[in-house]
């Protein structure tokens, strides 16, 4: 294995993702090409202006979609079959079902008329992966113009195939229809034995928000009822003809180096495989318990390189390893501004790594045919993990397909395709294909983390206790939502990279979580401090209409003014924007004075993303987004030591338990009059400060580390 090593994000606006790889096998495989048949009917191709979802860097990356038809997104089949192409994948968040619903918009089609193809590389046109909640605000106006021309075509093929005027037809249900005459054709019959295709530009004129008939309403998550029965299958679920279950030995800790392996034992089991390359030794078997029983057969001498630091010893070696990276804002004077400030308020935040802990761990499924590898797994940027691939065995793009059924969850953790390498290269060196399902304790310590960080806060109030100055460093966490969101005449805010210990890349909400819990604690501090209502104190600092609107919303639901104090309960409030999303979170807690135990009773959310496109999937994904909040703010953190992470099972790592989970209220902003923003990221990053912000109003104790209490709170 490799050293743990960082992955940076968010370094500028719109999320930037440097996903610093380990170093990868590399194998020699000779050429081949995939055949792509759509069969008869119409392909739209899309010219877009600029479509930040699908594009990285000036020249756009290898494609196996020809150059000319990278807007090949929608198909339209001789039965009237509509299927649309994106590199969006779903992973929970139902994606599916939203841009679904954006195609059955401009097509006039109802939702069950509408298939997707995701995230097959062979298949869709290039993405940089689903991540940073661009697939609502990027991907869903792309499929709209795509829908929109296609309408727009119908129309034309109508009026020639009917000889009547253009603007004398309709289209509904799937059809173009000429009312006065009765007349109508079906969307297959009009492309039947046809290849068409049509350039567009992004000035396609779309379907207004006001006029949609089947965004902005609640829908059933497409395929629902394959979930729930079991039909669906997971990529931890996929099976070929001749398959074998592939096991990987892994290092006692990080950056040890493979000495002596004695595999003798393991190679006499019936069935069993023992591939090494260096460092990499894996089994296969025919079945999951004899692949097991082989890699617990093997024998392997290790030289270990012990790390000095530890979950005990990492603030102090962020900060003593921090060099700047980026500044954020410097505007005015702030070093002045602190010097003549009435009061002069710093503190320190820290924050732990963390696990994405996904339902389904990584999990890949590889077959070689003809020098050409395929894989089916479960990651967030197939794309991405096409080029892995053909970075480690020396193929060409067009010779490596990567398929990603609906996964079992990512939260940002299935960017890379470790699982998919894995599975390549047992496939390859045994010629049959085999599965790699990780483990979770491999879960828990071979895939990365949230990044650890320390936050650095000075602020400066006058005599009126309004903020003239405020200096906001971040060390190692991130710059996502680092940026401040009230007004602050006198502002320095800056990104340090540091040394990480662990492995390190994106988590929902990337560092917008441990930048936002900063900063409204740090205000909550403020507001005490000059005897202050938190949410008045908050409210005379802000410009910004919709954080405004939310921060009222949330505050009337709970019952903000009229809350009133009882021994060892206490009420907290919080909020920020981030990925065009507007997020207020109230919470209200309780703690036990004689155990210590913080138990949170409710929470309310409060959330605008302008235009809501399915109510129903906001909803759950701002609750997903509460839940899992929950967690960080309280008790998950990463132990490590030696170079070896010793909290890697559930009963080691603490996550929210039904029993955690308190009254839920979500109170949903709908702007109908703005362009829609992502959900899936912006809602957790309010839950920890406001349940710290309670824990202080309950019992005047004031914490500025996450987890907040992960042993319960001494009082």
């Amino acid at each position: 294995m490799a050293e743990p090593h960082e992955v940076i994000a968010d370094t500028i606006e719109v999320e930037r993702y440097e996903l610093l790889q380990a170093p990868l096998y590399r194998f020699d495989q000779s050429r081949r090409s995939f055949l792509k048949l759509m069969g008869a009917g119409m392909a739209i191709l899309l010219v877009a202006q600029d479509v930040l979802a699908q594009e990285s860097g000036s020249g756009g990356p290898p494609t196996s979609i020809d150059t000319d038809r990278i807007g090949a997104w929608l198909h339209i089949g001789p039965e009237g079959a509509v299927t649309v192409c994106t590199g969006k994948v779903e992973v929970g968040q139902n994606i599916r079902t939203s841009l679904a619903q954006a195609v059955a918009d401009e097509l006039h089609l109802a939702l069950d008329g509408i298939a997707m193809i995701m995230g097959d590389t062979d298949l869709v046109p290039f993405d940089r992966g689903t991540f940073g909640s661009l697939s609502t605000p990027a991907m869903a106006p792309q499929l709209r113009r795509a829908g929109a021309a296609a309408r727009e075509w119908l129309l034309d093929l109508g009026a020639e195939s009917l000889a009547v005027e253009r603007t004398a037809l309709q289209t509904i249900d799937g059809r173009v229809v000429h009312a006065r005459s009765g007349r109508s054709l079906g969307y297959g019959e009009l492309t039947e034995g046809r290849q068409l295709s049509r350039t567009i530009d992004a000035s396609t004129v779309l379907t207004a928000t006001g006029q949609w008939t089947v965004a902005g309403r609640s829908a059933p998550k497409v395929n629902g009822r394959d979930f729930v029965t079991g039909t669906h299958r997971y990529p931890s679920d996929i099976t070929r003809p001749g398959l074998l279950v592939g096991r990987v030995l892994r290092p006692p800790s990080f950056g040890a180096e493979l000495i002596t392996l004695d595999d003798g034992q393991a190679r006499g089991l019936p069935g069993v495989a023992v591939v090494r390359d260096g460092n990499f030794v894996g089994v296969t078997a025919p079945s999951e318990p004899m692949a097991d029983r082989a890699l617990a057969a093997l024998s392997a001498e290790w030289r270990q390189q012990a790390s000095p630091v530890s979950a005990a010893t990492l603030f102090e070696h962020l900060r003593a390893t921090a060099v700047s990276d980026h500044l954020y804002a410097d505007e005015g004077d702030v070093d002045t501004a602190l010097a003549s400030a009435t009061h002069v308020h710093a503190q320190t935040y820290n924050i732990d790594f963390i696990a994405h802990t996904p339902l389904e761990p990584r999990a890949a499924v590889a077959e070689w045919s003809a020098g050409a590898v395929t894989v089916w797994t479960g990651t967030q940027r197939p794309f991405g993990v096409r080029a892995e691939l053909s970075r480690a065995f020396d193929l060409p793009e067009e010779q490596v397909r990567v398929i990603m059924p609906d996964a079992g969850s990512g939260y940002g953790g299935k960017h890379t395709g470790e699982a998919a390498i894995e599975a390549a290269r047992l496939a390859q060196a045994t010629g049959h294909p085999v599965r790699v399902v990780w483990t979770r304790a491999e879960e828990f310590t071979w895939a990365y983390f949230r990044p650890g960080g320390v936050i650095d806060i000075r602020s400066g109030t006058d005599a009126g206790g309004s903020l003239v100055a405020w200096e906001h460093r971040n060390i190692n966490s991130g710059g996502s939502g680092i940026r401040m969101g009230y007004n602050v005449p006198n502002q320095r805010i800056e990104f340090l990279r540091a040394d990480s210990p662990l492995r390190q890349g994106s988590y929902r909400g990337l560092a917008s979580v441990a930048n936002i819990f900063a900063r409204e604690t740090h205000m909550d501090e403020l507001a005490h401090l000059r005897g202050e209502d938190p949410l008045a104190f908050r409210l005379r600092h802000l410009a910004d209409d919709r954080m405004a609107a939310v921060f009222a919303a949330a505050a009337e639901r709970l019952g903000w003014a009229s809350r009133h104090k009882i021994a060892g309960r206490g009420f907290g409030i919080a909020g920020g924007t981030e990925k065009g999303g507007y997020v207020a979170t109230c919470a209200e807690v309780e703690v036990d004075g004689t155990t210590g135990k913080v138990r949170v009773v409710r929470a309310v959310a409060a959330f605008e993303c302008g235009a809501i496109v399915n109510p129903l999937q906001l909803r759950n994904q701002i609750e997903g987004s509460m839940v899992q909040g929950l967690g960080g703010a309280l008790f998950e953190r990463i132990g490590f030591a030696q170079g070896r992470i010793d909290t890697a099972s559930f009963a080691r790592y603490r996550v929210p338990r039904f029993s955690d989970v308190p009254e839920l209220d979500v109170v949903l902003v709908d702007r109908p009059d703005l362009p829609s923003a992502g959900a899936g990221e912006t809602p957790i990053c309010g839950i920890a400060p406001a349940i710290g912000n309670a824990i202080f109003d309950a019992t005047g104790i004031r914490l500025r580390s996450l987890p907040l209490a992960p042993r319960g709170l001494k009082v």
